[in-house]
């Protein structure tokens, strides 16, 4: 899945895995606000923890490593936006 420069907010909120392909790309997204891809990640990770547990319950589907992936961009993330913040 490529990365679209225009979608609805709405929806990458509520399956951001069908808007990107990985959670870098939120954070790499030009159009989207510091706290927009805060917003998308931050489901991302809700449904990532999700999945987790269903896989640890036995069920399968999904990607083993999402949640770190989802959290290793969160921390991306806010190292730029701290990074940004102080060279104002």
């Amino acid at each position: 899945m490529s990365q679209r420069t225009s979608f609805n907010l709405d929806e990458a909120t509520a399956n951001p895995a069908g808007v990107f392909e990985k959670p870098m790309d939120v954070v790499n997204h030009p159009a989207l606000t510091v706290g927009a891809k805060f917003k998308v990640l931050e489901q991302w990770e809700r449904d990532a923890r999700a999945l987790a547990i269903a896989e640890n319950e036995g069920m399968t589907g999904g990607e083993e490593s999402m949640l770190g992936r989802v959290r290793k961009a969160m921390r991306e993330l806010d190292t730029r936006a701290n990074a940004s913040s102080h060279q104002l």
